[in-house]
């Protein structure tokens, strides 16, 4: 009897759910009395068990492994961009694998990676579509769309206009996105709102700059605001095998949940944080007597009204602890993204939202798969595009709509939180008259009269190779630097609200 799922749910899960009953040809394999498989990794034992007996619902009995075609791709549901394999048949997605990556996911992929395709089936954005004003919705041809995109941008001048960059979309088609509202005089080109308050102008204050395979050299980490079940389970469980193994200590600011491993709540609010600056906290002394400490701050926790001091606190901390410690060339301040997208906007140049006020005199708003906005916030005669896969808030609020393509549908390049560039590959195509983002971008360039210079995607990175050399250093980590311009960087005030961390 192997029992791989038993210890896979035990070892990596740091779950004590499964085990055996009977003796010799009569043991079984289940779960114990008053128990249930409740750990973010259960699928993965699946993929362990040698003989079939576990398999995954949805893919049972749906079709067999020699009738799939296979492609390699990424994740981007969350930061890391975990390494998968996508299976196919004819135009269907049937399921996914995780794909060995030792510097990022290993062999593991979280549950939410492997069954969230299934998402791509459902309000999906075939056909451009025009709401008019009296509520009806027109299905459009994309001549009749372009000539309304093209009457839209006449009617305004480019400081009227406003683009928001949602957290999916990949490096091509923010660049075309960021290109064209320039090419027509608009500098109000920000990620949409609910982002953290990040300075795209240096890259050592966004990444995850200890490297995820730097946890295992780590021999302390604080977690700010941050719930790695939720957000980033497979990295928690490096950091479990880490606690299990060899003792790191783990301390917590904010939300405090139920993890598979040993960890110290230090508190819920932001007073916690500021204790912990001003060396009154006893987290103050383990940070400074520990050689290479790491932060990991939630980007939820940076999304809050006190965001900025948020972070400023945490540099505070960073100059007066190792937490940067050059003699070791180590860099322990780490920013956990939810959103892989907001990373290559970063890259790219684009700041997160800056409020309101600096959108308030807009006539025109074009959204780009952003999602996340204050429907407040847009003026009420503004005209809305929304640009997306799925019929989600941005297409419910748009009145010209324009269908892309979702991430398994195109060819495109994301950067995760390590700061390293990855290629995601198309898998299946569009549906109906859906097109990949990019494409769309650059033939609405040619109906506004400023052609972007690019008619191929291997156009297009050449043009990002011009603007930043190392988004097309692929699978490749490009050291940040610049750590202590960060910590000396505070921008805004340092006031904190003294309110709890919420689950992010």
């Amino acid at each position: 009897h192997c029992t791989r799922c038993i210890r896979f749910t035990e070892q990596i899960a740091g779950e004590h759910t499964l085990g055996t009953t009977g003796r010799g040809g009569f043991t079984e394999v289940g779960t114990y009395v008053k128990a249930l498989v409740s750990n973010e990794l259960s699928a993965n034992a699946v993929d362990l068990c040698p003989v079939g007996a576990l398999t995954h619902l949805p893919y049972t009995y749906v079709a067999r492994p020699w009738e799939l075609n296979t492609n390699y791709s990424i994740d981007v549901l969350d930061g890391m961009g975990s390494a998968i394999e996508v299976n196919y048949r004819g135009g269907e997605l049937m399921r996914i694998l995780p794909r060995v990556h030792e510097e990022i996911n290993q062999e593991w992929i979280s549950d939410k990676t492997r069954h969230a395709f299934d998402g791509l089936k459902k309000q999906r954005l075939s056909y451009p579509i025009l709401k008019t004003k009296d509520g009806e919705i027109k299905e459009l041809k994309w001549e009749e769309a372009m000539n309304i995109l093209r009457d839209q941008f006449e009617k305004v001048s480019g400081d009227q206009i406003a683009g928001f960059v949602g957290k999916l979309v990949d490096l091509e088609s923010t660049l075309a996105f960021k290109d064209l509202l320039q090419r027509v005089g608009c500098e109000r080109i920000e990620s949409s709102s609910n982002t953290p308050k990040l300075n795209a102008n240096l890259r050592s204050e966004y990444l995850f700059n200890s490297t995820i395979p730097g946890v295992e050299e780590a021999d302390y980490i604080l977690l700010v605001g941050s719930n790695l079940r939720s957000e980033c389970p497979v990295l928690g469980s490096r950091i479990r095998q880490r606690v299990d193994e060899q003792g790191l200590e783990v301390g917590i600011v904010g939300y405090a949940p139920n993890l598979k491993h040993k960890y110290l709540h230090l508190g819920n609010t932001t007073n916690t944080l500021k204790e912990i600056a001003e060396g009154t906290h006893p987290a103050s002394a383990k940070l400074r007597e520990a050689k290479l400490p790491m932060i990991i701050v939630s980007s939820h926790a940076l999304s809050r009204e006190d965001g900025e001091g948020v972070l400023n606190t945490l540099k505070t901390i960073c100059e007066d602890t190792n937490v940067i410690n050059e003699a070791e060339s180590w860099n322990g301040f780490n920013v956990l993204h939810n959103d892989i997208g907001r990373i290559g906007a970063l890259d790219l140049g684009i700041q997160p939202y800056s409020g309101k006020d600096n959108i308030k005199d807009t006539k025109l708003v074009y959204l780009l798969a952003a999602d996340e906005f204050r429907e407040e916030d847009i003026p009420e005669d503004a005209f809305v595009i929304y640009q997306g896969h799925n019929g989600d808030k941005g297409a419910n609020f748009a009145d010209l709509i324009l269908p892309g393509a979702a991430y398994l549908e195109k060819n495109g390049s994301y950067v995760n939180m390590d700061g390293r560039t990855q290629i995601g590959r198309k898998a299946v195509s569009a549906p109906a008259l859906a097109k990949e983002d990019w494409t769309i971008i650059r033939a609405l360039s040619e109906e506004l009269g400023a052609p972007l210079p690019y008619d191929t995607l291997d156009d297009l990175r050449g043009r990002m190779a011009e603007l930043a050399p190392h988004l097309v250093k692929y699978d490749t980590l490009e050291l940040s630097g610049f750590e202590d311009l960060v910590t000396k960087n505070k921008r805004g005030s340092s006031e904190m609200s003294g309110t709890a961390f919420e689950d992010p």
